[in-house]
């Protein structure tokens, strides 16, 4: 499965976010993009619509920024995918031939579990994740 950067980087905003989020505190567009090196420019793009589909909310001002419109464990990563790429979740249809209908199913069925696990990868999971030590052996 190809990702985009624009859905990475939605990804990683998501997720910074997540790790932040304590129901009131909103983070400056700059230091999150500091922290996930990525462009401003970009960014901001990319938050406006995670905006649009009501995922992060924004606070104009010198004491401005973005925070997420709901809890880390109630976003998932479907959400984030439908918000910025939701073609990715659309599967070929082509049933002609006389293997269309087997290729068909087998590409229902991949996309089931991919849309699954989108379905079940949560911001909270993620950003536990990525807040655990790693250890070198």
């Amino acid at each position: 499965m190809r990702v985009s950067q624009k859905l990475e980087y939605a990804c990683r905003a998501a997720i910074c976010l997540a790790k932040h989020y304590d129901g009131g505190t909103v983070m400056k567009l700059e230091d999150i993009a500091q922290r996930e090196d990525i462009s401003s420019s970009f960014l901001v793009q990319i938050l406006n619509e995670l905006k649009r589909a009501g995922i992060v909310d924004s606070r104009r001002g010198k004491a401005g920024g973005y925070a997420l419109n709901h809890p880390p464990a109630a976003i998932t990563l479907k959400d984030i995918v439908e918000a910025i790429e939701p073609s990715l979740l659309t599967t070929p249809r082509d049933t002609t031939g006389e293997s269309g209908v087997a290729v068909a199913t087998v590409w229902d069925g991949i996309s089931r579990c991919v849309l699954d696990r989108l379905e079940t990868t949560s911001l909270e999971t993620i950003a536990s994740n990525a807040n655990a030590p790693m250890y070198f052996i």
